[in-house]
Formats: structure tokens, sequence, C-alpha cells
């Protein structure tokens, strides 16, 4: 750049003013991308559940079950293709602490309806034969450090109480980093063995796959009308829609985020505009001069934003850099305690961008007072 060592100058005048700045345009920008990192996760069951996937619960709750015998009236329904139900367990490992998902599932129609979450094909045969044997997320493996072939014991106060043991015999992975990885499935036969009479026989919810996405609505209309005015009625959704309710339980997290991260960027945009106002009123002299000696009024504005961009691209990829090596820590150290954080590179984009335009906004009206300040005026300030 023609005028680079001119900039770099200006920029280096006030060392520890500019070491602050960048310091907090680098907290800035860590925040805004632990906050869109915490926002993707808890909103990755809508963006990855399948557009050809239905959920059927009880009208009433979630919490209140479903007959099994309902599953083949389902199947029945035209454009249905295939389903699988799943029970909660709501069991803990060794300490309360150690919280992760364990689902009572339909061996026999998992894998059709969640093709996504991929079990070698010898495991799950493994599986399927070992009436106590477990499916376990990758995530949970490398947390636990489990291997294949442990015996895991899970106490329950669901279902009569009591220690369940189990026998990891496959580990499913997902096909791209954002599929829930952290999940425990273990066999409805060995679930309907050992719960007492009142719980045999009933489901907590059905996931369906539709023959075609555009049979979706049709079905999940054909379904609840189906039982309608029954002793069940149901509520069939979208997966998407399932997983974006379920979120909400939580508050709505998305205008939590939403709200924070509009408050950071202001706060980010008033302490670089304040240096940036500082450094221009500290220079009007040597920027009159520049002027008088046929620099034009452009290339004042361009010195102004230039030197506001340098700070907020350094500032922003010391932040950005920040959060690379800090949330894979972070998301170890919560233990699974919330959907896995993932940084992917639309967040790291986003993250960019917005230092670019705090850059830019916040150099560009110290820049135009700069811009139009006439020579004789400036002078006359000194």
């Amino acid at each position: 750049m023609k005028y680079s060592r001119l900039i770099f100058a200006n920029l280096f005048r006030k060392k520890i003013r500019l070491l602050l700045t960048l310091g907090s345009f680098a907290v800035a920008l860590f925040l805004f991308a632990f906050l869109g990192v915490i926002r993707d996760s808890f909103a990755r069951g809508a963006d990855v559940a399948g557009a050809d996937r239905l959920v059927v619960i009880n009208r009433t709750s979630i919490i209140n079950p479903i007959p099994l015998a309902d599953r083949d009236k389902i199947l029945r329904i035209p454009g249905v293709a295939s389903i699988t139900h799943d029970n909660w367990f709501g069991g803990t490992y060794i300490d309360e602490k150690n919280f992760f998902p364990q689902f009572v599932i339909d061996p026999e129609n998992q894998r059709q309806v969640f093709p996504e979450l991929i079990v070698p094909d010898d495991q799950w045969k493994t599986f399927v034969a070992d009436r106590q044997g477990a499916i376990v997320g990758a995530d949970l493996v490398k947390r636990f450090g489990w291997k294949i072939g442990d015996r895991i014991p899970i106490k329950t106060t669901l279902y009569g109480g009591g220690s369940w043991e189990f026998n990891i015999d496959g580990i499913y992975h997902g096909k791209d980093a954002k599929s829930d990885q952290t999940q425990f499935w273990f066999q409805w036969d060995y679930f309907e063995e050992r719960v007492p009479d009142r719980v045999k026989g009933q489901v907590g919810w059905y996931t369906l796959r539709v023959k075609s996405v555009d049979d979706a609505v049709p079905v999940a209309k054909a379904i609840d009308t189906e039982f309608a005015n029954s002793p069940f009625e149901t509520r069939t959704q979208t997966e998407s829609a399932f997983a974006a309710n379920w979120v909400k339980q939580f508050g709505n997290i998305s205008f939590l985020i939403l709200a924070i991260g509009t408050v950071v960027f202001f706060t980010l945009l008033l302490v670089t505009g304040n240096t940036m106002a500082i450094a221009v009123r500290e220079r009007t002299a040597e920027l009159a001069v520049l002027k008088a000696i046929g620099f034009s009024d452009i290339s004042v504005l361009f010195f102004v934003l230039a030197e506001s961009l340098v700070i907020a691209i350094v500032g922003g990829l010391l932040g950005l850099g920040l959060a690379i090596v800090t949330i894979p820590v972070l998301a170890d150290a919560l233990n699974g305690r919330l959907p896995a954080l993932v940084l992917t590179p639309e967040v790291l984009g986003l993250g960019l961008l917005t230092a670019l335009l705090v850059g830019v906004i916040s150099g560009l009206l110290p820049g135009i007072g700069a811009m139009h300040m006439r020579v004789v005026t400036a002078l006359r300030r000194v």
C-alpha cells in the first residue's frame, strides 16, 4: 500500500491506547463467536432434522405415553414409508452430574428412520442379538473413555428404580459434525421385561419417514384425524418443528442471544468510534498540513478509514483465533451438559464481517469530519 507507513505510524503513536482497543475488539469478537456457537448448538436439532420425518407425540404432553398398538394403524396411512418408536429412560451413570440422553429404541426400524446415524453392520448385528446390548454415540465414548465390550450400569428412578446393566456392542457416528453423537440406545425388549406392568406396551413417541416430502403435511393431518376423540389423541409435527419446540422449553434462546449480540456490537462500535474520534482530534494540525500540501479530501478520509479497518481486522482475527482455541476446551469442560459446541465457518465468517462493519462505521464519522475540515480553521486551533 502506498501510504502504509504513514497509516501504521499513526496507529502506533499511542501504543497503550492501541493495545486496549485491540483487546476490547478481541474480547467482543470472542463473545460474539461464542454466542453464535451457543445459538447454533440449541438450533442444531431443527437444522439437521430430516425434511421427510414426522414426530408423533401425545396431544396432551410428550411425558404422556402412546400405545404401541397404534404403530400398525399409523403404518396403514398412505404416504408412511417406515416408523420407529422411542422412550426416554432418564437414568444416571455413577453420578447425577453425568447426564446424557438415553433412549429405548426399536432395533428393527431405527436405522431405516435415522440413516444419518451410522453403525457398522457387524456391531449392529451384535447389538440386535444381545438383549442387554447398547449403542452409544462417539462423543459419549470419548467423554467417558468407554470401549466396545464394556459393561455399563445405569440407575433409574422412573421405572421401578434399581440399576440396569448394559453391554456396549456398538458406536454410532453422524454423517457430519452437526450430528448428535451423545445418545445412548438400548433395546425395547429389555425395557419391556423390566418395567412395571402399568408401563408395558406404551411408547414415548413415534418417528416416521414419509415417502415424499410433499406427503408430510397430509400424513400429519391424517394421523391426528385417525386418533381424534380417542383416549390417546396425537399431535404430529415435522421433526424440525418438534426440535424447535423442544428448544423453546429452555426459553427464547435466539432472542436472548440476539439481544446480547446487539449490545456487544454497539458497545464495540462506541469503543472503536471513540478511539478514532480522539485520534483524529489529536492530529487536526497534521491532517490540515496534508491537505495544504495537496492531499485530497478523499485521501484524508482514506487514512482515517484505513486505520479503523486495521484495528477492526487485527482485533477481529485475535478474537476469532481465541474462539477457535478456547471453544473446544469449553465444550469439554461442559461435559455434555449442553449440545455439542461446534465453531462453524459460517460463525467465523459472520464474526469477521461484523468486525469489518464496525471498522467502517466507527471510522466513517471521524473521517467525514476530517475530510470536510477547512485548512485555515484547523491550523488556527493549534
